[in-house]
């Protein structure tokens, strides 16, 4: 008896104390344009004077329809601390673009990048970043 009261105890805490997290925000590069047949074939080292395809995934509907990308420049040769703005567009997403937005961007600068993207909802705080370079 003791052992049935104790194995209901501990699955009721494991029900209690776990939470899940549901679908967060990302970024996918990519060397192509971004379809249905390659969108698991991202990367994230691309080559200079290059279009850099990237697709923007929200779960969540963004309510004001403006995202913030900012693309950052880590500055230094080791590719840690050290940052500079390299680019910064602000788009208002259409109707049939509230969990997605995709386009291409070309960087003919060597080095680490990071993109961030915002939300006009909270513009405080990245929606989602993701790291990627650009070599020789």
């Amino acid at each position: 008896m003791k052992k049935i009261i104790l194995f209901f105890t501990a699955l009721i805490l494991l029900f209690t104390t776990t939470a899940c997290t549901g679908d967060k925000p990302a970024i996918l590069f990519n060397k192509n344009p971004i379809t249905k047949e390659n969108i698991m074939d991202y990367s994230s080292v691309f080559k200079p004077n290059v279009r850099i395809y990237y697709l923007v995934l929200m779960p969540k509907k963004v309510h004001s329809r403006f995202i913030y990308i900012q693309i950052i420049k880590k500055d230094n040769a080791q590719e840690r601390l050290g940052y500079k703005l390299y680019w910064a567009n602000t788009v208002r997403l259409k109707d049939e673009q509230m969990y997605y937005y995709d386009d291409y961007i070309v960087i003919n600068q060597p080095g680490a990048y990071v993109m961030k993207v915002y939300s006009k909802d909270n513009p405080q705080e990245p929606m989602t970043m993701a790291q990627f370079f650009v070599r020789e």
